[in-house]
């Protein structure tokens, strides 16, 4: 997305962006904090102007996504390993060595001038004479820099920045091309998309009122309500257009959830692990508003603010539930549709949390398909003879998708079976293997392939009574 060039005059705003990057990305790495949580509480006390604050989260999230990657070169040129260094240093050095490498619009003169200036301010003359020379040799290289030859998996692990044990598992699923492709993909900053509302406005009115706010934004290439965003002047969320309800953040693969399931006016659904009500909405919304939608969620504050989302979009039909979804009553009434969107391991969107790759841990992944599959098992009771059962989650890990549903409907022999969705996201140009999956009623969005997020759905049908 395109930003106005910040300021890089001596003691102005881009040093005090740099130098507060730099505090984040410490507290992040040295003191093993996250850095959504951070960044959110730094920039709420911050007086810098929206571009600075923009340029604090880009350094912030590219410098920790890729910081294998930066390490390896740091590697190269220092005498003393990274690991070795002033902890404040090797950050220093970090934030500074990704500018120079991954944002051409910053002249290498002030990212290299910065480092030496908050070195030397922390630290001391001598350590800002290392980051100098450091930098400066760096530059001079040119950036030719190898990678670990020989052996595909430590290669694609240090150069596109990811742990050894994931790049593993993802290389079981798909060959090297297709990995590479994703590894990319996951580590480029998530696109900007707006869902139309269509209870307010229609996509192409929405487009136009957007760029009469100064907003570079035209029509989506993957489903009916997708707006892209490339440019931005001022917060999204100080537009007139964002105030009025006229739109909802939303990747397009997440808007495949409520096409799949494709409500009627008057429908009663069930949203499972709503969230801040991205899908609950857009149900709402294909619904025209008429009908019911419980939307279940255990943490309070994601209800706030699907609370505050469903006001701001004009929608009255959904109805919050702080709930654990495995102590839902068997008393409660069923419905025409359910959505379980589960807790994943979130392989399909590390591309939306700098540091989700380094919290991620091997052992933790392997128990999450018998939570999902209780947690699906739950959400059967809920649906009514003949009703749709559908199961959403944000990742591509066979065992937390396929193996979950091939478990669930063995468990279930004779009262679910698969339906195919592919005639409801018929808009959606997916390749001939994903839509015969489709056709059979799953299908895995593999992150790249579509420029969207990664995700898996399952979609089921109730046997009715009399069958």
């Amino acid at each position: 997305m395109t930003i106005k060039e910040t300021s890089t005059a001596a003691d102005g705003p881009g040093l005090e962006a740099r130098k507060m990057a730099v505090s984040i990305v410490f507290e992040v790495l040295e003191k093993g904090q996250y850095a959504n949580l951070v960044l959110e509480r730094s920039l709420r006390r911050s007086t810098l102007s929206w571009i600075n604050r923009h340029l604090i989260t880009e350094i912030v999230n590219g410098s920790i996504r890729m910081v294998r990657h930066l390490d390896w070169v740091l590697d190269l040129f220092l005498a003393k390993p990274v690991s070795k260094q002033h902890p404040w240093v090797r950050n220093v050095l970090r934030i500074s060595l990704y500018q120079l490498i991954f944002m051409d619009r910053i002249p290498d003169y002030a990212c290299v001038d910065d480092a030496v200036r908050m070195t030397k301010n922390k630290v001391g003359k001598g350590m800002g004479a290392l980051v100098n020379g450091v930098l400066r040799s760096i530059l001079r290289h040119g950036g030719k820099i190898e990678f670990p030859e020989g052996d595909q998996l430590q290669y694609l692990a240090v150069k596109y920045s990811y742990p050894d044990w994931l790049v593993r598992e993802l290389l079981n699923l798909a060959d090297y091309a297709e990995v590479e492709k994703l590894l990319i993909y996951l580590n480029q900053p998530p696109a900007v998309v707006l869902r139309s509302n269509s209870l307010l406005i229609e996509r192409s009115d929405l487009v136009t009122r957007l760029k009469a706010e100064g907003v570079t934004a035209q029509a989506g290439d993957y489903t009916p309500w997708s707006v892209q965003i490339s440019g931005l002047k001022q917060p999204i969320t100080e537009l007139a257009s964002y105030q009025s309800g006229l739109f909802y953040l939303q990747n397009e693969g997440s808007m495949l959830a409520a096409a799949i399931l494709a409500p009627s006016p008057g429908d009663t659904l069930y949203d499972l692990g709503a969230g801040v009500g991205g899908k609950s909405t857009h149900l709402a919304e294909l619904m025209k508003d008429n009908g019911k939608i419980t939307a279940v969620e255990l943490h309070v504050h994601k209800l706030r603010l699907l609370e505050s989302n469903c006001r701001r979009l004009g929608i009255t039909s959904v109805n919050p539930l702080n709930m654990d979804i495995l102590q839902l009553q068997p008393d409660m009434p069923a419905a025409q549709g359910v959505l379980v969107d589960a807790p994943c391991s979130g392989w399909g969107v590390l591309n939306r949390r700098a540091d989700a790759r380094w919290h991620l841990q091997a052992e933790a992944v392997r128990t999450l398909p018998d939570l999902q599959l209780r947690l699906l098992q739950a959400a059967a009771r809920l649906v009514k003879p003949g009703g749709l059962l559908l199961y959403s989650t944000c990742t591509i890990n066979r065992a937390e998708n396929q193996g979950v549903v091939d478990a669930f409907l063995r468990n279930q022999a004779g009262h679910f079976t698969r339906e195919g969705f592919a005639d409801k996201i018929s808009f959606f140009p997916l390749e001939e293997r994903d839509a015969e999956d489709a056709r059979e009623g799953s299908l895995t969005l593999w992150p790249g392939r579509y420029h969207c997020d990664g995700m898996f759905y399952a979609l089921m049908r109730r046997v009715p009574a009399d069958e």
